[in-house]
């Protein structure tokens, strides 16, 4: 954790001391873009091209399904409860809901799992986080939001390039299609910035600004729900299926991740409270250098 606390300081001084020539918003823009579009792809294909796909798949997918919706039920009763207005809503709905699975996840679980666990990182957010997060969460935000912008989900799901690579993973797989060594080389290097990278737009993402004290009770079932009944739900369900004990400690560690940064975009996009949610990313982030220790001792 402190390792890679070092990469996300290093992307906070960064969004401070860039230089002005490009703001801050660019400079965080321009990385992500490169990550999201080129980085992530090429590790995509590099660890799912030859991985197994399996009766495991399945219950990768199924476990985080089923976070995922008891996070957003449960917040959705929180929501009834509480006074607050539907931007608002829909904001903590999207907080509680959707895990920094893959720009935390995936360093933290290739940090003290191995780099074995890439592939179930990969699997558990493209099989279920993403498009849950690109269908049920537009959907949600467009419900709460005031926003006229009405997109198709399944519009937004042909725009993201990591769920093509997995589309052309799985077919070079099940095709057994040789990787030339070549090819190989040149995925494993452009993957071999992903995680970096990853950590230093993450610190570039996240607001010190946004948070003040009298938001903690608003944003308090969040980090239960987030930190610690997410993964209890994942540890036991994938216990349930069957899952082999390495595979059931890095599906609850993902499931343990902290609010997911793109959430922010949605909620700008669709006119929900940024504020509120990137106050959440936040919290949770910083509540998960605790949370995240602790589940790894459970485990």
């Amino acid at each position: 954790m402190c390792q890679m606390a070092i990469l996300i300081a290093a992307g906070m001084l960064w969004r401070r001391v860039a230089p002005d020539h490009l703001s801050a918003l660019s400079h965080r823009r321009a990385l992500t873009d490169v990550v999201f579009f080129i980085l992530l792809p090429a590790l995509v294909l590099d660890v799912l091209w030859q991985a197994p796909f399996d009766v495991s798949t399945a219950s990768i997918a199924l476990t985080a399904f089923s976070r995922l919706l008891v996070n957003l039920s449960v917040m959705w009763v929180c929501c009834c409860l509480m006074a607050l207005n539907r931007p608002q809503q829909g904001a903590l709905l999207l907080a509680a809901t959707f895990p920094n699975a893959m720009y935390l996840g995936l360093p933290v679980t290739s940090e003290v799992m191995g780099e074995w666990s890439q592939a179930i990182t990969l699997k558990y957010d493209l099989f279920a986080c993403t498009p849950t997060l690109l269908t049920v969460g537009i959907l949600l935000a467009q419900h709460y939001g005031g926003s006229a912008v009405k997109a198709h989900p399944l519009s937004a799901l042909m725009r993201v390039p990591p769920l093509w690579a997995l589309l052309l993973a799985v077919v070079l797989n099940f095709s057994d299609t040789p990787e030339p060594a070549m090819v190989q080389h040149a995925l494993h290097t452009l993957a071999g910035g992903v995680v970096p990278l990853m950590l230093i737009a993450l610190g570039m993402s996240v607001r010190w600004d946004v948070f003040s004290w009298h938001l903690l009770n608003t944003l308090l079932p969040v980090c239960v729900l987030a930190l610690l009944v997410g993964p209890w739900v994942a540890w036991h369900v994938a216990q349930v299926l069957g899952l082999p004990h390495e595979i059931v400690s890095t599906v609850t560690l993902l499931a343990a991740m902290p609010t997911m940064v793109f959430g922010v975009v949605i909620c700008e996009r669709y006119q929900l409270d940024s504020t509120l949610y990137a106050a959440a990313v936040f919290t949770t982030t910083v509540l998960s250098m605790l949370s995240l220790p602790f589940w790894f001792y459970v485990l």
